[in-house]
């Protein structure tokens, strides 16, 4: 599996791929996690990847432009089965509890009595 994270500080997200069952997957070479810098997908000087909102107000907006030019980088290089956007306007999951497990008991009983699983690889 491979996972790509287009981020502003790829230096902070990488931590959590350095430890535990992610650290184990990635040593077995079941996942693989690349990070892109979206300053580096920017022609602007400074790698600026912000602007000004366009009815003014305070705060910045994101550009559209260096994260359009990385995702479309990235799909011409692979084909991608899910391209998720993390973005505060989107529909929320509500509240959610995960459980990690390996066993066939744990994974039956979610199954039948408390909704869906997510396969991301075995360590």
């Amino acid at each position: 599996m491979r996972i790509d994270i287009i981020t502003v500080l790829p230096e902070l997200l990488k931590s959590p791929f350095e430890a535990s069952i992610l650290k184990r997957a990635i040593e077995k070479q079941l996942v693989s996690v690349h990070f892109h810098n979206l300053r580096d997908y920017t022609e602007l000087s400074y790698n600026q990847i912000d602007d000004y909102q366009y009815g003014g107000g305070a705060g910045m907006v994101m550009m559209v432009e260096p994260i359009d030019k990385c995702i479309s980088k990235l799909q011409s290089e692979r084909t991608y089965d899910h391209v998720i956007y993390m973005t505060p306007d989107a529909a929320s999951p509500g509240s959610t509890a995960s459980i990690c497990s390996s066993g066939d008991s744990v994974r039956g009983m979610a199954d039948e009595e408390h909704g869906s699983r997510l396969a991301i690889g075995m360590c």
